[in-house]
């Protein structure tokens, strides 16, 4: 399957070298690219791509708001944060605005082009430097009490599926892992995401990470 893409970059080098490096890919086709937030809505409106490879720091419209406008249309596409930067509030802001992952601009092409497959097929996908963060900030979490409160109304088949989510796996990946069968694995997230009140995986993951559930390598 080919996986729709559109690029949303305010650099114009930047972003047409993204365009170009992600021609290179045999499953990806770029059907869109914006220079900022302002434009890329209407574009995803009318292009309906599967993932958008985000800039988050640019003029007008930055990224997380974008990233909640996307969110909000009625066949939202899934967002991949691309950035420079790996400040904790900006990491964890974009995550809770709705993102699906976090790569870096020093990522390698292969990387960029495991974490877009792994973003479309409904995972999320981090990169270790903001692994790392996210890690560093659960060490010493105040909040970590009243998240082990939230997951009490876990079984612990859920625990184990939620610990994986955190780690970025798709369905299919914790189906393997777990050995179940990828449909048991997607009513395990849904419920998880209903008993815990959240909107998405990627909100799950970040609390799996609060929660320690997820333990670095």
């Amino acid at each position: 399957m080919t996986i729709r893409m559109m690029v949303v970059d305010d650099q114009s080098l930047i972003r047409t070298g993204l365009v170009t490096l992600l021609a290179s890919a045999p499953d990806i086709e770029v059907v869109a690219q914006a220079q900022d937030g302002a434009e890329a809505v209407p574009l995803a409106r009318e292009h309906r791509p599967d993932v958008v490879l985000m800039d988050l720091v640019m003029p007008k419209v930055d990224g997380m708001e974008a990233t909640l406008r996307l969110l909000r249309l009625p066949e939202p596409p899934r967002v991949l944060v691309l950035t420079g930067y790996t400040a904790d509030d900006l990491v964890l802001d974009a995550l809770r605005a709705g993102a699906a992952g976090f790569l870096l601009k020093d990522q390698r092409p292969e990387e960029l082009f495991a974490g877009i497959r792994t973003v479309a097929a409904g995972g999320s996908v981090l990169a270790p430097a903001v692994m790392r963060v996210l890690l560093d900030r659960a060490a010493d979490r105040p909040e970590a009490p009243a998240h082990s409160e939230r997951l009490e109304s876990l079984s612990p088949g859920e625990r184990g599926v939620l610990a994986l989510v955190g780690e970025g796996r798709t369905n299919q990946q914790i189906a393997e892992a777990l050995h179940l069968s990828p449909a048991s694995v997607k009513t395990y997230v849904s419920r998880i995401l209903t008993q815990l009140d959240l909107s998405n995986r990627t909100q799950a993951a970040i609390l799996a990470h609060e929660a320690g559930l997820v333990r670095a390598a």
